[in-house]
């Protein structure tokens, strides 16, 4: 696959399986497979997808160069069949399989990649948060022949074959990326993947069909040939106990977030639920550093033992769902367990504050030179446990005078917040299978929404593990990212979110990709 493959790739992710019923017998093809969502999906384009309930629709409809195993963390061929890179983690070049389509039956070259990562880059980072920081320091790709293309970067981009791998880059028509940025997110997305889209009604559902003729999925798959659903139909369904009713009666087969109280309902209608970590940063709070009272680094240093991250998980969640232990969720390739740092110590919370200056006053919150210790919370309902975790997190600061105030809002609101820099703090997780995602969150010429004003000792760390060839000093170097973005107080982590998915007794092949979402070109229904 080409010089530094190995180097380039960090641990094994961990994770990840296909899972059903063990006496369900051979796959059968053909049916549809009906799923509730727990959240509307914001847009139908990969390049500009970031929650999992818009990847697990879009994922279906795109491929991309390579993908990446589960369970081993290796990178493995897709539409590639083949990949060298420099020495110097500068230049990457793909060949592609040969006969490769789009499934408006225009053929899928090597100047299809090119035009694809061009028009991401020009996005940008508002529209396509995740892609356009896998592009950074993109100088332009160069197509060798109809079947090879060069990727060039202006210097080392030790995390991008990784990237290659996430849906975010996935490969569409060039009609689809001659599209404006809004026109690309309201439906009629052409890709060479095993679905496409028949129908996309904005907030509201989607309806994928099958693609005949898909000979090139990745070397991951089980199935080499067609998926077996001859159709998905996505349906929001916000309401946990609608959801798990819905699925629990047989109207929908497959269901987002169940959480666990809801197990013992499915599992007494014949359904299982399938638990698994995601990897990137966890759920937590990012802290604008210009605002408030988090302007003083001592009260966001007497957050983190605020937080009994523990009570989060046993009271909220349960079992299948782990406390965050560092700014990277524990499966992510490139964690470093600092558990010793992010521990409750409520004492030594109110002790830091004290010392800092900040009174307690007769409701209990603490004020300094007139100054409130208060700040609010943006989040939306992306996981159907934010609310609850999030009211606890609440109760867990008021106990040592600081007032969360929580500020609930749909998602393409919180976007808006997100990009304007309009929150005290923002909640929200990030899954990715690698830990260059710290540098698209908390980098000065990243997304930066700490809203810090000036390079630290951190951005030195990101920029130098993004050129580390070598696996071992680019580890070493993301740790002590991840010890610098709590020594600046930049991050609240809370809990590691768990994809929590529900399943009729009908349902075989569930299937999470290496980054915890679903993949749907595996799974079947009995009928």
């Amino acid at each position: 696959m080409g010089v530094l493959a190995a180097t380039l790739t960090l641990a094994a992710c961990g994770g990840g399986d296909t899972t059903g019923t063990a006496d369900a017998g051979p796959p059968q093809p053909g049916g549809t497979l009906r799923y509730g969502l727990s959240g509307a999906p914001t847009c139908s384009d990969p390049a500009q997808s970031a929650t999992n309930q818009t990847l697990y629709v879009t994922r279906q409809i795109v491929d991309s160069l390579t993908d990446q195993d589960p369970a081993t963390g290796e990178l493995r061929p897709w539409l590639a069949d083949s990949w060298f890179i420099s020495q110097d983690a500068k230049s990457f070049t793909f060949h592609l399989k040969d006969g490769i389509t789009f499934s408006d039956g225009t053929p899928l070259t090597a100047d299809s990649v090119r035009k694809n990562f061009d028009s991401i880059v020009a996005l940008g980072a508002v529209k396509a948060p995740l892609g356009a920081t896998y592009l950074a320091g993109y100088t332009g790709s160069t197509v060798v022949d109809p079947r090879t293309v060069r990727v060039e970067f202006d210097s080392p981009n030790a995390q991008f074959l990784q990237a290659s791998s996430t849906a975010q880059l996935g490969i569409q028509s060039d009609a689809t990326v001659a599209k404006s940025a809004d026109e690309r997110c309201l439906g009629g997305n052409v890709g060479s993947g095993p679905f496409s889209y028949g129908e996309w009604k904005q907030n509201a559902s989607a309806t994928l069909l099958k693609r005949t003729g898909y000979t090139w999925g990745s070397a991951i798959f089980a199935n080499k040939g067609d998926a077996y659903l001859d159709r998905i139909v996505f349906t929001v369904v916000p309401e946990t106990g609608v959801r798990t009713g819905s699925l629990s009666s047989g109207q929908l087969d497959a269901i987002s977030d169940a959480l666990p109280q809801d197990v013992a309902q499915i599992e007494g209608a014949g359904g299982r639920v399938e638990f698994t970590t995601n990897p990137g940063i966890p759920f937590g709070l990012q802290l604008n550093v210009t605002r408030g009272p988090l302007r003083d680094a001592a009260v966001r240093a007497a957050l983190t033992p605020a937080l009994n991250r523990q009570e989060l998980v046993d009271t909220v969640l349960g079992p299948q769902f782990k406390p965050a232990t560092s700014v990277l969720a524990s499966r992510t390739p490139g964690y470093a367990d600092l558990s010793s740092r992010v521990r409750f110590d409520q004492a030594a919370a109110k002790q830091a504050l004290d010392e800092a200056g900040w009174v307690a006053g007769g409701d209990g919150i603490r004020a300094k030179n007139g100054e409130r210790l208060a700040f609010n919370v943006v989040y939306s309902a992306v996981f159907a446990g934010n609310q609850a975790v999030l009211e606890l997190t609440q109760q867990q600061l008021r106990a040592v005078g600081v007032e969360l105030k929580l500020e609930p809002v749909p998602v393409a609101e919180a976007t808006a917040r997100q990009n304007n820099k309009d929150f005290d703090t923002y909640y929200y997780n990030s899954s990715r299978a690698d830990g260059d995602i710290l540098r698209s969150a908390f980098a000065l010429n990243g997304r930066n929404l700490n809203v810090r004003n000036a390079p630290t000792r951190l951005d030195d760390l990101l920029a130098r593990q993004l050129a580390a060839t070598d696996a071992t000093a680019r580890t070493e170097l993301l740790a002590d990212a991840q010890n610098a973005i709590l020594d600046e107080g930049l991050w609240l982590p809370t809990i590691e979110l768990s994809q929590a998915i529900g399943a009729g007794s009908n349902v075989q092949a569930v299937t999470f990709d290496a980054s915890a979402r679903l993949s749907f070109h595996d799974t079947w229904v009995r009928r």
